[in-house]
């Protein structure tokens, strides 16, 4: 079966009198985690989420079918349009009256979803066509982004006026409230305790001396228990390179990120041109690191979480955009903001496939 045929599903509609409008099979593909309710009328087919195991194969179809439209060149229409679909936690197919799609275009805006049609247009919520099945676009639809999401990228980009470069005004928002699926908090803090101790035998290998306590495993059980594959092969190693060495040492700031987002007082992320005080944050952690026990430990709200996400995102970009153009940026430190970008990223799964691992977390600007 194609996969044009199985997006738009195996059930048959019924027959109808020939004098009856026929309905539109639609499949939607929606980013919020607790779908609302839908109030207009329709006739569903099927409704599958990240607990189905053929929702994640579908959508890297889907995913193909995107990126193979036309001459295949990659788009900002495209990009976007995949990353969206690498959110999508909700697959519904359904058949609805024509005259109903401009009620379902309000729940559409709700649910965060572009529809799929069997003329095999991609469409936002209002219909507009993303991409058609010849791989144009229409130039005034836009991707569907929760409203929360929107009004944080208006802060974040008037906290970051005066840094340059600027962002250009077409990296979209990143994910809203409704959409966000934190890592678990004892998840995270195993994470952050394992941070610290591969950037504390990172500098073992830059100084050649004893590693602190939180690169101890007497000290650090916990971290310890939770390395990673590469992580281990980097502890493993009889040869190290010196700047991998040195890279592995700023894993002190991604592991200050982590412990941030778990409410520890000595961890922040105010200043993205400051270093952490190493000393003052292990003296905060150190009985965690020892139990793994999480009692008094409560995540930030959501909120705060995404718009520490949201500001990476773009003080990545800006670093990243500053080094190729070498221009010197005396408030960001690049270093610092990578690692904080890779961890909220880890920590929010944005920009990367569900339940990927801390090894082969991605952050694209």
């Amino acid at each position: 079966m194609s996969f044009l045929k199985r997006l738009l599903g195996k059930t048959e509609p019924e027959e109808r009198p020939s004098t009856a409008a026929k309905p539109l099979l639609v499949n939607a593909y929606a980013t919020v985690r607790d779908l609302p309710a839908m109030d207009v009328p329709h006739t569903l087919i099927g409704h599958r989420d990240l607990s189905d195991p053929e929702l994640a194969p579908h959508l890297q179809g889907f995913v193909g079918y995107v990126l193979g439209r036309g001459d295949g060149q990659m788009t900002a229409a495209r990009y976007h349009l995949w990353r969206h679909l690498q959110r999508v936690r909700h697959h519904l197919s359904f058949e609805v009256a024509a005259d109903d799609l401009a009620a379902l275009a309000l729940w559409a805006n709700n649910a965060n979803v572009v529809f799929f049609l069997s003329d095999g247009s991609v469409r936002a919520p209002n219909m507009a066509v993303l991409l058609s099945s010849d791989g144009e676009s229409d130039p005034t639809a836009t991707l569907p982004y929760q409203a929360d999401a929107v009004a944080r990228r208006e802060r974040t980009r008037a906290r970051l006026i005066g840094l340059e470069p600027q962002p250009p005004v077409s990296i979209p928002p990143a994910i809203g409230e409704a959409e966000l699926a934190l890592k678990p908090l004892p998840e995270i803090l195993r994470r952050a305790l394992a941070l610290l101790y591969m950037a504390a035998q990172g500098q073992v290998h830059e100084t050649d001396m004893t590693p602190i306590p939180a690169g101890q495993r007497a000290y650090n059980p916990v971290g310890f228990s939770a390395i990673t594959p590469k992580e281990s092969l980097f502890l493993e190693s009889t040869a190290i390179d010196p700047v991998a060495a040195a890279s592995m040492t700023w894993r002190y700031e991604a592991a200050n990120t982590l412990l941030w987002a778990l409410g520890i007082d000595a961890a922040s992320i105010g200043d993205s041109g400051r270093m952490i005080d190493v000393d003052m944050l292990w003296s905060s952690v150190e009985v965690f690191a020892r139990s793994g026990d999480t009692a008094g430990l409560q995540l930030r709200a959501p909120g705060e979480i995404l718009d520490a996400l949201d500001r990476s995102w773009l003080e990545h970009w800006i670093v990243r955009q500053a080094h190729q153009k070498e221009i010197f940026l005396n408030i960001l430190n690049g270093d610092v903001v990578m690692e904080r970008h890779n961890a909220l990223n880890w920590l929010t799964g944005f920009q990367n496939d569900f339940d990927i691992s801390w090894d082969d977390i991605d952050t694209p600007t």
